[in-house]
């Protein structure tokens, strides 16, 4: 009996020992199974991964290339914002000038109408019945009536009006393009007038008109006389500025930035000191 048990266990036991090996490896296999899923997720996530640093870096380019174009824009309309400045500048300057010559010719019709005014009429004598040939000197003619001497009224004093027209006539030269006649006009100007309120004008036009003909080192040595002759007139600062884009156009960019400080530190209040610290910031950004 003792031996009929025994050899039935020992039969189960080993039947249940094959199938305990058959689990264990089945549980092995499905482990290296997701063990194998999670390698390709990981290795899908580092695909993916690197996808979005490729897009990230491609994202980065394009966003500094837009930064760089809109750097590029705001430089280029900043530019063309400073020439409509400078170009409403001269307008204005122009505009100031027409002013004062319509200012000026209405002195002169002024000046000339008191002067035609002052003319005394012609007399009877003169403009009607001339005396008979009989007459004996002294005597009074056919009428009777004896026309007293005419006596000419000298002229109002013109001399301001002329040199007014002076000037007008240089300036209109230089408004027309005619830079050499322009710059002789106002040489003269400045030879005849030393003195007047528009004689640092003259010098600067002169300036002016040698830069506009392309002559620029002439144009230099314009502006620095109207620095040096005329040290307390308002035209200094715009001739430090002018010297400024002379000096530019020469490509003396060091002597261009020192015309520019010189207005921004010693005249910060006119509108050219705007100007030159425009094209300060140009220059500095190149």
């Amino acid at each position: 009996m003792k031996k009929a048990i025994l050899f039935v266990l020992a039969t189960t036991m080993a039947l249940a020992l094959p199938t305990s090996a058959d689990a264990a490896d089945k549980v092995h296999q499905q482990l290296m199974a997701e063990i194998r899923m999670l390698q390709e997720q990981q290795q899908q996530l580092q695909q993916m991964l690197g996808s979005l640093a490729d897009t990230l870096k491609t994202v980065t380019s394009k966003l500094d290339d837009q930064s760089n174009v809109g750097r590029k824009a705001f430089a280029d309309q900043k530019l063309l914002v400073d020439n409509v400045a400078e170009g409403v500048r001269i307008l204005r300057e122009k505009s100031d000038d027409t002013n004062v010559r319509l200012s000026s010719m209405t002195q002169e019709l002024e000046a000339l109408r008191q002067a035609i005014a002052s003319m005394p009429a012609p007399a009877a004598g003169i403009a009607g019945e001339l005396p008979s040939a009989t007459t004996p000197p002294g005597a009074p003619p056919a009428g009777g009536v004896m026309t007293p001497p005419v006596v000419a009224t000298p002229p109002a004093n013109t001399a301001n009006v002329s040199a007014q027209k002076m000037y007008d006539t240089s300036f209109a030269d230089y408004a027309a393009g005619q830079w050499d006649l322009a710059v002789t006009g106002f040489e003269s100007y400045i030879k005849m007038f030393p003195r007047t309120d528009k004689t640092d004008d003259a010098q600067l036009n002169i300036g002016n008109a040698l830069y506009g003909g392309g002559k620029n080192r002439e144009a230099v040595a314009a502006y620095q006389r109207v620095i040096s002759d005329y040290p307390q007139s308002d035209s200094v600062p715009v001739a430090y500025f002018k010297l400024g884009l002379v000096y530019e156009a020469l490509k003396q960019i060091d002597l261009a930035k020192k015309s520019y400080e010189t207005v921004v530190q010693k005249y910060p209040t006119v509108n050219e000191a705007i100007l030159a610290q425009q094209r300060l910031d140009a220059l500095n950004r190149r």
